[in-house]
């Protein structure tokens, strides 16, 4: 009966040293992403995620909750988010025709053009950010997991 409490022990130790590496890995590409979408294209990581997924949807726009659903932040820091890709002319706020409620973000012909050239950023500092951290012995194998994930 001794067994199952160490195990346990062991199994959460273990767990919790392989999610330390997730967060790890997650820390530095975030980090690299984040300098690079400022420093070439004047947004930040959020800003560029928002628009990669408004230029996924057919008529390019998404209610405000479904769009911070998707990016993963809350409704109100879509709202400022969306305020700062409208004073930037990539995104504009629309009220829905059908539910005065509901506003939608709207992307901006501008803003497909940043999402296009953001995203060759995006791709070319992701594949370096992992082929450094591919170097590293505590995150090679969590990087080659991702990558064969794929």
């Amino acid at each position: 009966m001794s067994a199952a409490p160490r195990q346990t022990t062991e199994a959460t130790a273990s767990d919790q040293a392989a999610w330390n590496r997730v967060l790890t890995l997650h820390v530095l590409v975030e980090r690299q992403l984040a300098q690079a979408m400022q420093r070439r294209h004047g947004v930040g990581l959020s800003e560029y995620r928002a628009l990669a997924e408004l230029s996924k949807s057919a008529a390019g726009e998404w209610r405000m909750q479904e769009l911070a659903d998707r990016i993963g932040l809350g409704q109100s820091s879509v709202t400022r988010l969306v305020a700062r890709l409208d004073a930037l002319g990539f995104a504009r706020r629309d009220l829905c025709p059908d539910d005065k409620r509901g506003v939608y973000a709207v992307i901006t012909d501008e803003g497909r053009q940043l999402h296009i050239a953001a995203t060759a950023t995006y791709a070319e500092v992701l594949s370096s950010a992992l082929n450094t951290a591919g170097a590293d012995q505590e995150l090679s194998r969590l990087v080659q997991a991702i990558r064969s994930a794929g």
